[in-house]
């Protein structure tokens, strides 16, 4: 049974054509779960064709499941952060596949100044999936202690990737 529906799905990923990412106009809406060191929570992403390889948006992250310090908890701004986002989307440079998009950034948010790496896999013409990874590259505090680590270091996020 396992054998069969394995075809079945290599078929059907086989015979749709979707073409992830198209330039100009290009608009582009992502929601997923985002993982990292003492939290864990949500992350939705917009992005909007520039150019033929470029995008710009923006990306919200809200932690849900978070560790306390020293017995306190986070308020709302610990958990939540905002950045604005500059990808190329390169997949078409390297001659990948129609259907993945391959898209380092860089992003400036209320946190930090940072770069990210994602892929998009579209299955069909509205509906992939996607996972990013983000880091940041300078924290806007030196020396970022308790809460201000949180949205403020490497995090992986995986999730839908939606054409609209």
């Amino acid at each position: 049974m396992k054998k069969i529906v394995l075809l079945l799905a290599l078929f059907l990923f086989g015979i749709t054509n979707a073409q992830v990412f198209s330039g100009k106009g290009d608009k582009k809406f992502q929601v997923g779960a985002n993982i990292q060191d003492h939290g864990t929570g949500i992350i939705a992403t917009y992005d909007m064709g520039l150019g033929k390889n470029m995008s710009f948006g923006f990306t919200s992250t809200y932690l849900l499941g978070v560790e306390e310090v020293l017995g306190e908890k986070p308020n709302f701004d610990d958990r939540f952060d905002i950045r604005a986002r500059f990808n190329a989307n390169i997949a078409d440079i390297f001659d990948v596949e129609e259907k993945l998009d391959i898209y380092p950034g860089l992003n400036i948010g209320v946190k930090n100044f940072g770069a990210h790496l994602g892929l998009r896999y579209f299955f069909t013409e509205g509906f992939g999936l996607y996972s990013e990874i983000q880091f940041p590259i300078a924290t806007y505090d030196n020396d970022p202690v308790g809460f201000e680590k949180y949205n403020n270091q490497f995090n992986f996020s995986i999730g839908t990737s939606f054409n609209l």
